[in-house]
């Protein structure tokens, strides 16, 4: 069932600390370390217990730029004997109390639907966090030569984890650069050498440093060894702030075995050197992969066994709850489940169904009626997962067999990881099922497509 037309309430964080309102909390935090905690100052943990407020909105608050409710700033106030005054706090979004939810769910102004795909843009109002993972990935990145990992399949979150990471390490004066491999021409991953180059270049380009390869560049020692130094004695010595570098779509590499092998062991050279040497202290990495990473890696040379590792998991009923009331719907939470099933909890599936359910296309019965037909809202993106599955014979078998079989199968390890990079799949050690209602509705309508 969809939701009946109705007037709602409709209550949204909107007010963040004024300078007057973040000084006032500031300075009686201090009195109270200095009286209470024999002058150390209080972690967020400790925060976090003297408050009951979870770490991430504390951050919130203490960022006064990301918007909370005023309930949470009257919990941090009350934590240290104050009261929160008009003065110190400012509205952001001003508060709605009626909100009109037409007969075919479309939305009045206030709310402006974003058309998923891609990257949330950091002020989106649709970016679902996963606590604890945002905290903690917050806090690793200011710790000297953290290296964090963030691998789940395509579609899942990562580039926005990523960019919001980054954006985070900005606001504490880093400087950062994002780097995808997708930018690479295809001739660049053909030369170790060339690669290496165009790697150092692009990350000169991002700092805004003229490019000084020719200076650094020594065909005595090999690309290797002058790209580490084109970082140790250029790039980290001209700068006075830690450096985060983002290395989004690194699966790219994994076609090309050998010079993946020598650019993954530099990586994991340049975080065991943040143990011994200050000057790598300042670099921080966050590696985005969609999947394993499925060539063979010796485990001393690999940066896939250290640092932080992440795992974005599909949304869950609770999550996909809360979004539909972002998108203007008062859901229920069967209704909230049922899309979760249908699409395996997908971030960016749940979000293309939110978007078009709540700007009226389709009632949430309709999702599933049509999700297998061309005019089905899914539909461009299930074709380019036939496409993609086309152009690979031996990846197309393997999920066919997936798909036929009423239990787990079997897979070989490289396929099971693609498989699982387009999230197609859903895997258990080396058994595979189909990752959701959705795929396995529309592959199993298309019996001969493999």
């Amino acid at each position: 069932m969809i939701p009946q037309p109705r007037h709602k309430d409709k209550r949204r964080r909107g007010v963040i600390l004024t300078p007057q309102g973040f000084q006032k909390l500031q300075t009686a935090k201090s009195q109270a370390e200095l009286k209470e905690n024999c002058g150390n100052r209080y972690t967020l943990e400790d925060m976090s217990d003297r408050t009951g407020l979870a770490v991430n909105t504390l951050m919130k608050v203490y960022d006064h730029e990301a918007a909370v409710d005023k309930k949470t700033l009257k919990s941090c106030f009350s934590a240290f004997y104050l009261t929160l005054e008009p003065t110190d706090y400012l509205c952001v979004y001003p508060q709605i109390e009626k909100v009109e939810v037409s007969e075919n769910t479309q939305l009045e102004k206030d709310i402006e639907l974003e058309l998923p795909g891609g990257q949330v843009p950091l002020d989106s109002p649709f970016y679902v966090e996963r606590p604890p993972i945002e905290s903690e990935c917050y806090k690793t990145i200011l710790q000297p030569g953290a290296l964090i990992r963030l691998q789940a399949p395509r579609g899942t979150g990562k580039t926005s984890l990523m960019t919001r990471i980054l954006h985070k390490a900005t606001k504490q004066g880093y400087r950062t650069v994002s780097l995808s491999f997708q930018l690479a021409d295809t001739e660049i991953f053909q030369d170790l050498e060339q690669f290496l180059r165009w790697f150092c270049a692009n990350v000169s380009l991002g700092l805004q440093l003229p490019n000084q390869l020719a200076d650094y560049w020594d065909e005595c020692f090999g690309s290797i060894v002058s790209c580490k130094m084109y970082f140790e004695q250029y790039l980290l010595a001209s700068i006075a702030q830690p450096l985060v570098l983002g290395l989004d779509d690194i699966d790219r590499l994994c076609s090309y075995p050998d010079l993946a092998s020598d650019f993954f062991g530099l990586l994991r050279t340049w975080h065991e050197e943040a143990k011994n040497r200050e000057i790598w202290r300042k670099l921080r990495l966050v590696v985005v992969d969609p999947t394993e990473i499925y060539i063979s890696l010796s485990a001393n040379k690999s940066p896939f066994n250290v640092g932080l590792p992440i795992e974005l998991p599909p949304f869950t009923s609770e999550q996909v709850q809360d979004l539909a009331r972002r998108h203007g719907l008062d859901w229920s939470d069967e209704e909230a489940q049922q899309l979760t099933d249908f699409v395996g909890g997908s971030p960016y599936l749940v979000r293309v169904g939110l978007y078009h359910i709540g700007r009226g296309d389709v009632n949430l019965q309709q999702v599933w009626q049509t999700s297998s037909t061309t005019g089905g809202i899914y539909s461009n993106h299930l074709q380019r997962q036939l496409c993609n599955l086309q152009q690979q014979p031996s990846l197309a078998a393997a999920f066919g067999e997936v798909v036929r079989s009423k239990a787990p199968v079997e897979l070989d390890l490289v396929e099971g990881f693609k498989l699982q990079s387009m999230e197609l799949v859903h895997l258990v050690g080396d058994r595979a099922t189909v990752s959701c209602q959705l795929y396995a509705q529309y592959f199993r309508d298309r019996g001969a497509w493999s």
